[in-house]
């Protein structure tokens, strides 16, 4: 490894939404690397497995249970990782919700859900974690954002629009945190995960069978999130956008 690379051994890493795809396999990649990983999540028993997991191979984990609808539940999480490590590098704002549904469906409750997990959520843990970046002089703020983030398709305009606020955020957070602290975006194309789950429309639920036909397994994004922690603490990756070969879109 050169000199002036930045080395991931040893940084306290929180991630949200860490009970399974993009979160769980991250924590299990950055801890392979040395990172000591803090999972939040609301399914406390998969995190407490995957916690055993890692600390079976050899890593550093530790589970906290967490709303990132909820405030005070984000910025205790915070507090757990400083507590527990004696401090936070990496604040991953990976949690995220996609009920896709035309807006003539008028699934408001969904729409409700969507902002509150996928755009304050991010502010919860840009809230909880800024203050401590700011205290220690350094740190990096990752915010899963989306394709969706960059374009809109039917049936998405809300899980669209919230993507499309978590890069204007994110971006703004740049412009005003630095010279210091890093700022990465992080927009997955279709990726296999259970976001598809969330769908209760019928007639979207059977399209996106045919994108999740194309999908990239969790693990490639996370790789996106190893490469842009690995870089030099000058070198801000301000966002990866990662989609399938296949994905025209």
């Amino acid at each position: 490894m050169p000199a002036w690379e930045s080395k991931i051994e040893g940084k306290v890493v929180v991630i949200t939404g860490a009970s399974s795809g993009i979160g769980a396999e991250t924590a299990r990649l950055l801890a392979a690397h040395g990172a000591k990983v803090v999972l939040g999540a609301r399914r406390v028993d998969r995190l407490e497995k995957l916690v055993a997991e890692i600390q079976e191979a050899g890593g550093q984990a530790l589970a906290h249970a967490v709303d990132v609808t909820q405030r005070e539940q984000v910025k205790a999480l915070v507090d757990a990782a400083v507590e527990h490590f004696g401090r936070i590098d990496v604040m991953i704002n990976n949690a995220g919700y996609m009920p896709l549904s035309p807006l003539a469906a008028d699934k408001v409750d969904e729409w409700d859900r969507t902002i509150d997990v996928n755009i304050k959520g991010v502010l919860y843990g840009i809230s909880a974690a800024l203050p401590r970046f700011r205290a220690q002089g350094s740190g990096h703020m990752i915010n899963v954002s989306s394709v969706a983030g960059h374009l809109v398709f039917p049936g998405a305009a809300v899980y669209c629009g919230t993507k499309f606020a978590v890069q204007a955020i994110a971006e703004g957070f740049r412009q005003e945190a630095g010279p210091t602290i890093r700022s990465t975006i992080i927009s997955p194309g279709t990726v296999d995960t259970e976001l598809v789950s969330h769908i209760t429309d019928a007639q979207i639920a059977e399209q996106i069978k045919g994108y999740m036909a194309i999908a990239i397994p969790a693990e490639a994004i996370a790789q996106a999130i190893l490469y842009a922690i690995q870089q030099p603490p000058a070198v801000d990756v301000n966002e990866i956008l990662v989609r399938p070969t296949a994905q025209t879109l």
